[in-house]
């Protein structure tokens, strides 16, 4: 008898054991992981049209951390702009409009 893992013949029948430990052990971490190059020869290419569309260069995706009194302090202002009838309002305009109106002459020495 097959041991019982939790995840049942279906479960095993989608994951193919090796695709999933290569891209956990180098597709996050890598600019270009070698089971990336293998995986692409394996499967179709991707339709043309997919690849033909530009990426948006008027922004970019990044990631910063807020101590979660700050990020609370953040929604509860998002709410607030909400409830005014501010449809738009969201996390990263509210830091857009603050970045407008900062001053450096303010900001305290030991940020």
């Amino acid at each position: 008898m097959a041991r019982d893992d939790g995840m049942g013949l279906a479960g095993r029948a989608l994951l193919d054991k090796d695709e999933v430990e290569g891209v956990l052990s180098g597709s996050f971490y890598t600019a270009r992981p070698v089971a990336d190059v293998a995986y692409e020869a394996a499967t179709p290419a991707a339709p043309k049209s997919a690849a033909a569309v530009p990426k948006p260069t008027h922004y970019k995706v990044i990631c910063i951390s807020l101590y979660t009194k700050d990020l609370d302090q953040l929604d509860g202002m998002v709410e607030a702009l909400k409830a005014q009838g501010v449809t738009k309002a969201s996390r990263s305009a509210l830091i857009r409009a603050a970045l407008e109106q900062v001053d450096l002459d303010k900001v305290p020495r030991g940020m």
